[in-house]
């Protein structure tokens, strides 16, 4: 059987599922009266990556095109799902790397090309979404010249060829086109596949190896254990060696084989090396592990990623309202499904402290999609503000340092590298785009960009584009200013009331609409002071018959200010709990009684 496999990275947004779209349609994948042929981002089918526009979860899916199979995984383009990108280019031969005409190279660009030049991968560039307005070709060209050189380990990583798409129209070409409203489809990208991307090195007649690169689920069949076959041919009721991580070994038996296409598996009795599969039988397998053959057992290497930066304590929540809301309530409920989360989220690490649990991913984005996921499956818990991961090397405790991008309105400068200076980040070089807008890279420190975004969004009137990557661990450094005033908190439970709100408005900003069920210690609001100020906000007017004035006709409150989970992570500070329900986000103080916390801070 003829075959490549090839993996899709890029940037965030930079059109990588959009291509997918378009690969699968136009190879006649599906039947033209199928719902797919209709529909955009078809591989985007977790809830959350369709919401926030972004793959989080990386995908197999596969083509045919002039009788050769075509493997083709999509990966996520954020740079806190870079784990996702790691394991699964180990089971390419060659990238598509798209960038974007406007905005070219970007960190994570850098990182994923980083990656697969690494493991030997061959490389494909297509600049895509060349119909922008402010696209800039030779620009975007002279920037992903200069990364090849300073990525590249050998000559031969300089030799690349190039394509220009607009994948939302299905549209590629060789050369860049005079008129790009020309009929045009994706065949160039195809060919380039077949001319460029080599066939896999695999030997069907040599012993059983497939490294497991990633782990998929139902309710019929159980686990799937993904990967693709380094060596030998993997049959259906074949006995198999399983070669733990830790060199353990374990015996098990293929129950069923299955192959892609499109967005489907398809049983088959057996497939040779090189195919990418997904077995089912093996429920033992775990990510980095080696299904080999059973009398001659011989591991693969694991797959190497790169550590988390970031933690965050989750524990059951302890609230008054505890247990209204949610299916799950229990740290024993908690435990199993983080422990479940472990075994396919590589990325992510957990480690018990006491009724905590504490869980380290690749940033904040990394930790919030897993809290909303735990919620929408009908969780209750509650968690404290993320924390760097402090590294100790050679006996000095370091810290992460990541490369910040900001591209922002040249009339918002100011504002932004004033917030940015203020976390003591160091400016590293200033560009104009294509747009007018700048371009900043600055290095800064992980704890310097909690919370950055969504106050770069705010001084800039949500205009600025934030990236970053991590570069390097380095001594820590002093200690940040806090960012944030004190909090308005509610000192009584009950319903908060239009009056009491009135009233908390008259110092800060409120986060609750009226009707709004409230417990004592729990946050109601942002104060205009730098301390904590306690409201009751159930508080109701007293009734008189006496009118004093024609204020008392009717009050009109400022809508309060809604945050998202990430918002609410970002506002955090150390004395403070977000309680998370399938129906509730809720800030509070970790000490809810009043005395009792006031005596805590003395």
């Amino acid at each position: 059987m003829k075959l490549r496999n090839i993996v899709i990275i890029a940037h965030v947004d930079h059109g990588k599922t959009t291509l997918v779209d378009g690969l699968l349609k136009q190879s006649k994948t599906f039947r033209d009266n199928e719902a797919a042929m209709s529909q955009d981002l078809i591989m985007d089918s977790f809830d959350q990556e369709r919401e926030r526009g972004i793959t989080i979860l990386a995908k197999n899916t596969a083509v045919y095109y002039k009788d050769v199979k075509i493997n083709i995984i999509d990966t996520p383009g954020h740079v806190d799902f870079g784990g996702e990108v790691e394991r699964t280019l180990n089971m390419a031969d060659g990238a598509l790397l798209l960038i974007d005409a406007q905005e070219g190279p970007m960190p994570q660009t850098k990182f994923v090309l980083k990656k697969a030049m690494e493991i030997g991968l061959k490389p494909i560039v297509v600049i895509n979404k060349i119909d922008k307005r402010d696209a800039d070709i030779a620009d975007t060209l002279s920037k992903t010249h200069d990364l090849f050189l300073n990525l590249a380990t050998k000559y031969s990583q300089l030799d690349f060829p190039v394509y220009y798409s607009i994948s939302r129209e299905g549209k590629a070409w060789d050369k860049f086109p005079n008129d790009a409203a020309s009929p045009a489809d994706l065949t160039p990208i195809f060919e380039a596949i077949l001319k460029y991307i080599p066939a896999p090195k695999a030997d069907s007649t040599k012993l059983l190896q497939m490294l497991v690169t990633n782990l998929d689920w139902d309710s019929f069949q159980g686990k799937y254990a993904i990967g693709r076959i380094t060596n030998g041919v993997v049959k259906k009721g074949l006995p198999v060696s399983i070669i733990k991580n830790d060199g353990t070994q374990e015996t098990g038996r293929i129950e069923k084989v299955y192959v892609f296409r499109g967005l489907k598996k398809l049983e088959v009795p057996e497939a040779q090396a090189g195919d990418i599969v997904a077995i089912t039988g093996i429920s033992s397998a775990n990510i980095g592990d080696t299904i080999s053959d059973l009398e001659n057992p011989v591991a693969l290497p694991s797959i190497s990623i790169e550590e988390p930066t970031m933690k965050i304590a989750v524990s059951a929540n302890t609230s008054p309202f505890a247990g209204k809301e949610g299916q799950f309530v229990t740290g024993r409920h908690l435990l199993e499904r983080i422990k479940k989360e472990l075994q396919t989220n590589v990325s992510l690490k957990m480690e018990e402290n006491g009724t905590e649990f504490i869980v380290s991913g690749r940033g904040e984005l990394h930790l919030s999609v897993f809290i909303e996921t735990l919620r929408r499956e009908g969780y209750e818990l509650q968690v404290r503000k993320p924390q760097v991961i402090i590294k100790e090397i050679d006996g000095v405790l370091c810290e992460p340092i990541e490369e910040l991008t900001v591209d922002v309105d040249t009339d918002k400068v100011g504002a932004v590298t004033s917030e940015i200076a203020s976390r003591r980040g160091i400016m590293q070089s200033q560009s104009r785009n294509s747009d007018g807008s700048t371009r900043f890279v600055f290095e800064i420190t992980t704890r310097g960009l909690l919370g950055l975004r969504s106050r770069l969004l705010t001084v800039s009137r949500g205009t600025t584009v934030i990236n970053s990557i991590f570069l390097r661990f380095q001594p820590e450094g002093a200690m940040l200013p806090k960012n944030r005033n004190g909090v308005l908190i509610a000192s009584d439970t009950g319903k908060a009331v239009t009056y009491g709100l009135n009233i908390a408005q008259g110092r800060g900003i409120t986060f609750i609409p009226p009707q709004t069920e409230v417990y004592a210690g729990q946050i109601i609001g942002l104060s205009t002071r730098s301390k904590d100020i306690e409201i009751n906000v159930t508080r109701e007017k007293k009734q008189t018959n006496i009118r004093a004035s024609n204020s008392d006709f009717a009050i009109i409150l400022t809508p309060p200010t809604i945050l998202s989970l990430e918002q609410c992570l970002d506002f955090l500070e150390d004395d403070e709990f977000l309680e998370v329900t399938p129906k509730s986000l809720r800030l509070r103080k970790t000490i809810l009684d009043s005395n009792l916390r006031y005596k805590s801070q003395k």
